[in-house]
């Protein structure tokens, strides 16, 4: 009840003026105002900056095999063959932090269309999946190959800008043939223009087919072991000219011949792959994600404790921290404006209640003659300080909303509305009331009450 009427004479005492009331929350909405609009505004600019960001890589896992040797002679990395399909189902399946994972095979071979030729930075073998982790999911032209065409190992591919460029001359490569290697693809689809990466790399040119394809037809090895830009073997079993004595043995069937090999290889199925491509949730979540992967990779490699692990990831820190740093810079740099449109609005406040307490002096006199102590003073000058701020909270929150939205509109902004920012900014207008508010509240409880009757 006590609070109650508190709260009561509160709002008797703002209604004596309210013009005056008005204007002393215009600070407060301005300062709220401002503080929802560009929060909304930075929320938004952060996700579209995150959603850049993480296009180029900065959530992505290289999972790739570690190095093999014999005789203390190491062979680099990525020379032994550990890495399998099953290992990036298993990623996926038990890894909470893994939004994503891909095998990959790679390859490097002369492109062959018509009259043209054109030798492309590298040719990967994947899943559909690889353009949702890369965030190419927008085709130019066409669309993706499927999973049925991962299983059936189907001829089909996505061909990069560059590589359109070089070779068709302005035509739609969709549904025409090209060849790798002498083995036919047909073109479904035009991935979609990226650039040169922070590398430098072109990654447009690039062509994009099912990994069983290319690992079963086109290379038949991983890297580690073969030169995938040389055919030097086919061509030198199909040159006979240094075949002096060729061998007249008779066999009981027909054996291929150095042609038919060279054009139709049959390379033997192992079922390993060159590297998995692993996309966590968020950029914060790669150290966890390393952690679960490490675990998921020893437990199925069969890797003793003590013991080297036969697998790398590599991760984009150099990105993450460009994220992280760029995200800081600019949640600091809002909370700093938020800061000091508060700041104004507050002292804004305490101004307009150090003039109250000076005009109603006799009034608080009067009060405590008739029983009213030091903190009941105090509590009502402090409520309607907090009423004051709240109420230019409640209609700072509407202008910066509406504001932000306007912004959208006109300028075409990302805007992302926050309801954790509208949340602290109810707060916050109580907290800049009761801080500002309380010097003139205190001033006025410590008021002697004969001194306050004898006011003019």
């Amino acid at each position: 009840m006590m609070i109650y009427a508190t709260a009561r004479t509160a709002f008797k005492a703002l209604r004596r003026n309210p013009m005056r009331a008005m204007l002393t929350t215009l600070g407060i909405v301005i300062g709220v105002g401002a503080v929802i609009a560009m929060m909304e505004i930075g929320a938004g600019s952060s996700s579209a900056l995150k959603k850049t960001i993480a296009s180029m890589g900065a959530n992505v896992l290289i999972i790739r095999p570690g190095t093999a040797s014999s005789g203390g002679v190491s062979f680099g990395a990525g020379s032994t063959t550990t890495l399998t399909p099953a290992d990036s189902q298993a990623i996926l399946r038990e890894c909470p932090a893994i939004n994503n994972a891909v095998p990959m095979v790679r390859a490097r071979a002369q492109v062959v269309y018509g009259n043209r030729n054109w030798v492309p930075n590298a040719i990967y073998g994947a899943t559909p999946a690889y353009l949702e982790v890369q965030d190419w999911t927008i085709l130019a032209e066409g669309e993706p190959f499927g999973d049925r065409d991962v299983l059936n190992g189907n001829r089909v591919c996505l061909l990069g800008q560059t590589i359109v460029r070089e070779l068709f001359e302005g035509l739609s490569p969709v549904g025409r043939e090209i060849r790798i290697k002498n083995i036919s693809f047909k073109v479904v689809g035009v991935l979609s223009q990226k650039g040169a990466n922070m590398m430098g790399f072109d990654q447009d040119d690039v062509i994009l087919a099912p990994w069983t394809t290319i690992k079963y037809r086109v290379s038949g090895t991983t890297l580690a072991t073969a030169n995938q830009s040389s055919d030097t073997a086919g061509s030198s079993a199909v040159n006979t000219l240094s075949n002096i004595y060729p061998a007249s043995q008779l066999s009981l069937y027909p054996e291929r011949s150095a042609v038919q090999q060279a054009d139709n290889p049959m390379p033997v199925r192992f079922a390993n792959i060159d590297q998995i491509m692993a996309a966590a949730i968020s950029s914060e979540e790669i150290p966890v994600a390393i952690a679960q992967i490490s675990g998921v990779l020893r437990e199925r490699h069969r890797i003793r404790t003590g013991e080297s692990d036969d697998f790398n990831i590599r991760n984009m820190s150099e990105l993450t921290k460009t994220l992280s740093t760029t995200t800081a810079l600019m949640t600091n740099l809002l909370l700093a404006v938020a800061m000091i449109s508060l700041l104004v609005g507050g002292v804004g406040i305490m101004n307009i209640m150090l003039v109250s307490v000076t005009e109603r002096t006799r009034e608080i006199g009067l009060r405590m003659a008739v029983g009213a102590r030091g903190r009941d003073i105090l509590r009502q000058f402090l409520v309607e300080a907090v009423v004051l701020c709240l109420t230019g909270g409640a209609m700072g929150i509407v202008l910066g909303h509406g504001g932000s939205l306007l912004v959208r509109a006109l300028l075409d902004w990302p805007v992302e509305t926050s309801p954790a920012a509208i949340a602290t900014a109810v707060l916050v207008s109580a907290g800049v009331g009761i801080i500002f508010g309380f010097y003139p509240a205190w001033k006025a409880s410590r008021l002697d009450p004969i001194e306050a009757l004898r006011y003019e």
